[in-house]
């Protein structure tokens, strides 16, 4: 019974430490809200950083009528919007030094990346919580 213990624990033990394969991915398109900064905490990487905004679309109140083989799609409502901010940060030593000297304020950009979650303190000494997108490429697109 001991060995039987011993064994379903060894088991159990070697299961816990299988990695399991996981996916933190972001792509992102949508306008620079502001130039990019560039900021250095002492004995830290530099790190540049801009925000992004994102739009969706909608419209309210849509309904399908059905005419035999054609469907229409009556429009009764409104559009509605919504637009979301993202934190962008480049740390990429290339990458960062590209952005901060050409993404500019209203720049249609496309971002790649991985989400991150963190905590800071601000300059008032309070704990603040951040998202933030970690940029691993950025692609500068024309209007």
């Amino acid at each position: 019974q001991v060995l039987r213990q011993f064994v379903r624990h060894d088991s159990d033990t070697v299961t816990s430490l299988v990695l399991e394969r996981s996916m933190n991915r972001v792509q992102l398109l949508g306008r620079v809200g502001q130039d990019p900064i560039m900021r250095q905490v002492e004995g830290k990487n530099p790190v540049t950083i801009f925000s992004l905004a994102t739009n969706e679309m909608w419209r309210t109140g849509d309904s399908e009528v059905g005419q035999g083989a054609l469907l229409l799609l009556c429009t009764l409502g409104d559009i509605s919007q919504k637009t979301t901010w993202h934190r962008i940060s480049v740390f990429r030593p290339g990458l960062r030094d590209v952005t901060y000297q050409y993404v500019r304020k209203g720049s249609r950009i496309f971002v790649e990346g991985k989400i991150d979650y963190g905590e800071y303190t601000d300059k008032n000494n309070v704990r603040r919580q951040a998202t933030t997108i970690i940029a691993d490429n950025v692609i500068f697109l024309s209007d």
